[in-house]
Order: structure tokens, then C-alpha cells, then sequence
């Protein structure tokens, strides 16, 4: 049984799985999210508080804030490149650090180290991290798409319906948004969740199986989806119109929300500004994302044209519908216990002067 657990152990432990996913080029979604949930979990009980004991902001006078972000997360990778983030603090001092990470459970087990303040992720991971115990809060959603992730087959496959996937071989990457999105089409058509072979892999390494038809059917959401639907002449099941909301959420550690509320507020006034252009600029985004991700422009626009931007606030009726997911995620065992998203989502005014 653990009774202790330094901090500057599990730092090391969170550094030396990370440079393992630079090294090997291995099915690094799934085992950084095994890893870093079992972590979170061993932790989570004896970590120290990041919270200003004093309960006052702070200004954003001097500080460094620090940004995760992901090359498929356009508004925050575009943020970037652009160097506005960067500009709005600097009047104050202020500066700002990036670091890439290559999904989203990383992202969070990074923000649970306190290695980064800031950052965005589909609607799943948080609930695995705040089941670990990840000092995180919700401060905004982007309403992304139902439009923007589907269940895949090949072309030629015999399969018809999601009934018929009882007994398949299904590729996904395990807590993703594709991963809620597969139970729900499953639990529609009747069949269990126990009643299909799970192949939980990354984007790259299911779209290799997939075009080889080792797999049956694949669960995976743009541009990655656009992308398979183009080279392989792919078919959909079902996208996940009626089934799952797919949102995105932008998250930050609670140390920073209770301490950095004008930072906070300056990084989502900025981020805005992007989605902003992002929405009103399919074609642009597209060229500007494609040299980063691999995948052609045209293909890059397919997916920006069936997706949606924006910077909202958590409403009553975001949070219940991220609570289905949590609730879906811990009937089925994904998650140790039940959670109450409510509990960690920032009420804050997003200020877009």
C-alpha cells in the first residue's frame, strides 16, 4: 500500500514516460493515458495544494503563463504561430510558454504535475483526469461538431449497420470522444459494450490496421476522419448526430484560476479572437494547419467546413450533457468512481472586448 509518494518522484516518472513517447514510436495514446490515469489515481491523495492560501488574485504583473496545446488543436496551435498571447501580456511583463503534447490525457496528467496552466482537449479526458483526482476546472466549451467524428468501415465491408458490429473488431483510441461515441451507437442498436473486441489505438496507428482491414470498423473524429474518408473511399455508420454532442473544452488548473483570474481572462479574450477567424476561415485554416499535420488542404478544409468554433461559457444544460459522459464512462468501468462535473467549472465572465 502507498504511504508516500514525492512529488519530485512522480516528476521524474511523468518526465521519463514522456521522453519514452519521443523515443518510441508506439501506441503512445492509450499506454500515456494508462500511465498517467494510474499516476493521477496513486497521487492524487497526497499532493499538495496549488491554491493561493490567501484567497486573493494576483495581477498578471511578471508572471509566465503556460500553454499546452496540441498541432490538431487549431485555435491554440494558431494562437501560437500568431504571437497575439504574447502581445497582450507583454505591456504587463508577462510572458508566455507553449508545450506540445500529443493527446489530450497527457496535456492533463502535465497540468496535474503543474507543469502548464492552460489548454484544450475533446470532452473525455477531463472526466478521466478529474476521476483521478486533477486539480482542473472547466472555463469555456467550443461547440465543435456531431458532424465531426464517425464510425468508420472499408468501402468494400459487408457491414450495413452498427447492429451488425457485435462481435467486430472495433478500432478507437480508449477515452477519447470517439471511445463515448462508439458506447452510444452501440447501446442504440442494442448491442453491449462487452459485445465487440476492442482495438485501442492512436489516430496513426488505427488508420494503419484499418487500411490493412484488420480491424472491422474504426471510431475516430476529424481531420483524421477526413482524411481516412479521402485515401480510402471509407464508409459512415453513423456520425454522432443525436448521440454525442462532441464538444471541446478549454481547461485550466485550479491553482491558476484562484490566483491568475486577469490572466485568465486575457488568454480566453485572445483565444476568442482566433476562433474567431478560425470559424470565418475554412480555407485559411486549412492551408495554414496542413504542412503541420500531413494531410492536404483540401482534405483539411472538408473537415473545417463541418465543424464549429466558438468561446462559451459552461451553461446548466453543457454541464449535464458532460455528466452523461461521465456517468456513461463510469457505468462501464472506465472510470473508478462517479463524479460531479459541476463541481470544478469556473463561473467567471469570459470578457470578449
Amino acid at each position: 500500500m502507498l504511504t508516500k509518494f514525492s512529488s519530485s518522484r512522480f516528476l521524474g516518472m511523468v518526465f521519463t514516460c514522456f521522453q519514452k513517447f519521443k523515443q518510441q514510436r508506439i501506441p503512445a495514446f492509450s499506454l500515456l493515458f494508462a500511465v498517467g490515469l494510474g499516476l493521477t489515481l496513486a497521487v492524487s491523495a497526497c499532493s499538495p495544494s496549488a491554491s493561493n492560501n490567501s484567497g486573493k488574485t494576483q495581477t498578471t504583473s511578471g508572471t509566465t503563463v503556460r500553454i499546452g496545446y496540441q498541432k490538431a488543436s487549431t485555435v491554440l496551435y494558431a494562437l501560437k504561430a500568431r504571437g497575439e498571447l504574447e502581445k497582450a501580456f507583454a505591456a504587463s511583463g508577462s510572458s508566455v510558454t507553449w508545450s506540445e503534447f500529443p493527446a489530450g490525457p497527457p496535456l492533463l496528467e502535465a497540468l496535474n504535475a503543474g507543469s502548464i496552466d492552460f489548454g484544450y482537449t475533446g470532452e473525455s479526458p477531463p472526466i478521466f483526469a478529474q476521476a483521478g483526482g486533477v486539480p482542473l476546472v472547466y472555463v469555456a466549451y467550443d461547440p465543435w461538431s456531431p458532424k465531426a467524428e464517425a464510425i468508420l468501415v472499408p468501402k468494400d465491408s459487408p457491414i450495413k449497420s452498427v447492429a451488425e458490429l457485435k462481435g467486430k473488431k472495433i478500432a478507437f483510441a480508449k477515452g477519447s470522444n470517439a471511445n463515448y461515441l462508439l458506447v452510444k451507437a452501440l447501446e442504440k442498436a442494442g448491442v453491449k459494450y462487452s459485445d465487440f473486441q476492442r482495438v485501442t489505438l492512436t489516430p496513426a496507428d488505427a488508420r494503419a490496421v484499418f487500411e490493412r482491414k484488420n480491424v472491422d470498423a474504426w471510431a475516430i473524429w476529424d481531420p483524421y476522419l477526413a482524411a481516412a474518408e479521402a485515401a480510402t473511399g471509407a464508409r459512415t455508420l453513423t456520425d454522432a448526430t443525436g448521440l454525442a454532442s462532441n464538444r471541446g473544452y478549454y481547461l485550466a488548473a485550479k491553482s491558476f484560476v484562484d490566483t491568475q483570474a486577469d490572466a485568465l481572462k486575457i488568454v480566453l479574450n485572445q483565444v476568442k479572437k482566433v476562433s474567431d477567424w478560425a470559424k470565418n476561415n475554412p480555407s485559411e485554416v486549412a492551408k495554414f494547419l496542413s504542412p503541420a499535420l500531413g494531410i492536404d488542404a483540401p482534405v483539411l478544409e472538408i473537415a473545417e467546413k463541418r465543424r464549429d468554433y466558438d468561446v462559451l461559457p459552461l451553461t446548466d444544460e453543457v454541464i449535464s450533457k458532460q455528466q452523461e459522459v461521465a456517468d456513461t464512462f463510469y457505468k462501464i468501468k472506465l472510470i473508478p468512481k462517479e463524479i460531479k462535473v459541476k463541481e470544478i467549472v469556473w463561473r467567471g465572465k469570459i470578457n470578449n472586448s
